[in-house]
């Protein structure tokens, strides 16, 4: 675990030489201000100018709906951070002659693996629940709107950034930098439409396409904690307000079961085994 702890620290330093973090900053306060500016406008607009529609709670439905994109918002830029600092994590390094010192004994790839894994959840982890935090007290102060649940939510996306991070890990093993980000995000886009399939498939009665977004939920489970985080901030909701605040952006809310929030953590054990087994048969 040293070993480990070591490569996490040479990791942060190297994103920290290469101003990974000074723009990952920048691009958050822009995130960050436009949001504050978007939720402060929908209050406002909402409350001086729509007519309220008996049965829906209309600050529910503005503060839910703004905080789900943030949370939209929060979770890419927590994805982009992550597979930003795992992308090129084996053949980018190896490729540049970086690797090979690196993992020769004691230290040995089980143990460089496990750093950078750890070094890349160091950073996404923290920074997905303060951005969540930051979102949901913006959206307070603008409406008066709070979640339902607070903590499991921005929990959920941390690990869904954390399950991505660890796919660029895996991917990192077999393909280059490039085609990793690509194959990886990729991933993250056909996660999200899979989502949103079986949200219209539920508005239909479409078996076929619920049974498309249940497969993929357990491919790539990412999504269902996404989806999963999005019904928890409006839990306690009911009514004819709970049926327009289902509707979410990109994907929709959608409870996951206890065995999916399961296999979530043993996708990632699985995930990380396979990066292993792969890493120790490849020839440097």
């Amino acid at each position: 675990m040293r070993g480990a702890g070591v490569v996490a620290g040479h990791a942060l330093q190297e994103a920290l030489r290469r101003r990974v973090f000074l723009v990952v900053l920048a691009l958050t306060v822009v995130f960050l201000g436009l949001y504050w500016l978007g939720a402060w406008k929908a209050f406002d607009e909402a409350r001086n100018r729509a007519s309220p529609v008996p049965g829906v709670d209309t600050d529910t439905v503005i503060g839910s709906t703004l905080f789900g994109l943030a949370m939209f918002g929060t979770l890419f830029l927590g994805v982009v951070l992550g597979v930003f600092l795992t992308l090129g994590a084996v053949r980018g390094d190896a490729e540049r002659g970086l690797l090979q010192p690196l993992v020769v004994r004691p230290l040995g790839r089980p143990a460089f693996l496990a750093g950078r894994l750890l070094g890349a959840v160091a950073v996404c982890v923290p920074y997905v629940f303060a951005v969540y935090a930051l979102a949901a007290a913006i959206t307070r102060s603008a409406g008066g709107w709070w979640p339902d649940q607070f903590v499991a939510p921005g929990l959920e996306l941390a690990g869904a950034a954390t399950l991505l991070a660890a796919v660029s890990l895996l991917g990192s093993v077999v393909l280059s930098p490039t085609a990793n980000g690509i194959a990886v995000f990729m991933l993250y886009g056909a996660g999200l439409v899979a989502g949103l399939l079986g949200h219209i498939g539920e508005a239909l009665g479409s078996d076929t396409l619920r049974a498309v977004a249940d497969t993929t939920s357990w491919f790539l489970p990412f999504e269902a904690l996404y989806q999963d985080a999005l019904h928890r901030i409006t839990a306690d909701a009911s009514g004819l307000t709970q049926f327009v605040v289902e509707l979410g952006p990109f994907g929709g809310a959608q409870a996951a079961s206890g065995g999916l929030l399961a296999w979530s953590a043993a996708y990632l054990v699985l995930v990380a085994a396979g990066a292993t087994a792969a890493f120790t048969r490849r020839d440097l």
